[in-house]
């Protein structure tokens, strides 16, 4: 990693034509760039600033002296980086250099592209905490960083491990690094209670999405699926007459098979009736055919433009590709799909964090509660351990993990149990009848202060007072 670079931020705050509230205000407008910029994964430069500009600043009324400000930001930072190519200092900050080698290094091993954003995630927050490109080599800092994480985050345990995955991968895969020894020690956390939604409102959450959305809930809750499985299935994963749903390249790269349920089915078939018009526009505008997984793209190339590798659930616009940048035709956006749950969730006053994987949460419930073995359900949910598929049991009415009946349930079929008690309670105490009239070897019970009976010790002449 070439070490002479430069930092924006530290030129900004040196720059002497410029007052600290055009600083603050600059350094507002470059922020937000260079963060949506690296999200997006586009090189420094006008052509970047160009596509910024009109997808995150003109796209919403603004004032027109935030325009002009923003501008001159703008400005300011298209001339601060000729200044640094005229000097040929790197511009790019040491953590998203280090994200870039990673994604890198993670296509050349052949990792999923979710893997290697979540490790390049990691490497670069790596590299701006360390800030030096010769001090990220060293496994020491490291170890520091990994530490800081543990103590001082409240992140859960597999978040912690993917952390420390991130940055073996790092120093391994780009640094070269054979023998890898990071000394941390990672916290344990507790695992938490799934969110479970009811049968009442499950169908308060459903009758208020339409479309695509409501298909993808039913799908969803009907087959247990994961929110990626379902946005990504594909015409052949889906056999109406065997009412089974194939889930291809699942969590771990499994397949598995999960049930189709039958009253999605005359919505299912719309929604194909729709997808086929968008393949039909698309094969006659020659456009490129959809992603293919892993290395089907290489071996069955056009397998991407015939219909049983089509979407069910297309996106209504084409968009670049970001692992081969060509423009073809992509699923339903996930984060689409997940603000309208939860857009429908608030609607329908669900007093719970609602978010798409309770739809699949509330299947696995549902299913214990209707008596199907722990066996079956984790093959449905696709779990490689019975002990993830276990957490429902402490979710599940009459499995609720404690094996009892609360005996406040049964208080209503009792015989009026309800009754005899709050007749006691509203009776006032009785005075003790007379000595002559109580039975031979009893003693009259002793009323104490606020009216409470106390507790009697016969037979060896003493008496215990509560």
């Amino acid at each position: 990693m070439n070490t002479k670079a430069a930092d924006w931020r530290a030129d900004l705050d040196a720059s002497r034509d410029l007052n600290d509230h055009e600083k603050q205000q600059y350094g507002f407008l470059v922020s937000w760039f260079e963060a949506w910029r690296v999200r997006q994964r586009l090189e420094p430069g006008r052509a970047a600033g160009l596509a910024f500009w009109n997808a995150q600043v003109v796209v919403k009324p603004r004032k027109d002296w935030q325009l002009a400000r923003w501008a001159e930001a703008m400005r300011w930072y298209l001339r601060w980086l000729q200044c640094c190519q005229r000097e040929g200092l790197e511009v790019r900050s040491v953590g998203e250099r280090m994200a870039q080698a990673v994604m890198r290094a993670g296509a050349r091993r052949g990792l999923a592209l979710r893997t290697r954003e979540g490790y390049a995630g990691w490497a670069r927050r790596f590299g701006e905490w360390v800030g030096d490109a010769r001090a990220a080599m060293d496994t020491g800092r490291g170890s520091e960083w990994l530490g800081r994480l543990v103590a001082e985050s409240k992140v859960a345990f597999a978040t912690q491990k993917q952390a420390l995955n991130a940055l073996v991968f790092f120093y391994r895969d780009v640094c070269g690094m054979e023998n890898v020894l990071l000394d941390v020690t990672l916290r344990p956390t507790k695992k938490r209670m799934p969110v479970v939604l009811t049968k009442a409102e499950l169908l308060g959450l459903l009758d208020r999405l339409e479309g695509q959305y409501r298909l993808a809930a039913e799908l969803q809750y009907g087959g247990g699926l994961r929110l990626s499985e379902v946005v990504g299935l594909r015409v052949k994963d889906v056999d109406p007459a065997r009412e089974q749903i194939t889930v291809r390249c699942g969590k771990g790269d499994r397949d598995r098979t999960t049930v189709l349920p039958k009253r999605v089915k005359p919505m299912l078939k719309e929604a194909l009736a729709g997808a086929r018009v968008l393949f039909d526009q698309d094969r006659t505008n020659r456009t490129p055919g959809v992603a293919l997984p892993g290395a089907l793209a290489r071996k069955m190339s056009r397998s991407g433009e015939r219909w049983e590798w089509f979407w069910i659930f297309p996106a209504d616009h084409l968009s670049k590709d970001p692992e081969s940048g060509v423009t073809r035709r992509h699923h339903l956006h996930p984060d689409g799909y997940g603000d309208a749950v939860r857009r429908a969730a608030a609607a329908a006053g669900i007093a719970k964090r609602v978010t798409t994987h309770a739809l699949r949460h509330s299947f696995a419930t549902h299913l214990l509660e209707s008596g199907i073995d722990l066996r079956t359900i984790q093959e449905l949910l696709g779990h490689e351990d019975v002990r993830t598929t276990e957490i429902y049991t402490h979710v599940a009415i009459g499995v609720n993990g404690c094996g009892v009946r609360s005996p406040l349930d049964d208080w209503d079929g009792a015989g009026g149990a309800r009754q005899e008690v709050a007749s006691a309670i509203a009776l006032p105490l009785a005075r003790p009848p007379p000595a002559a009239t109580l039975p031979p070897g009893t003693l009259p019970p002793l009323v104490g202060s606020g009216g409470r009976i106390s507790k009697t010790r016969l037979g060896k002449g003493r008496l215990g007072v509560a």
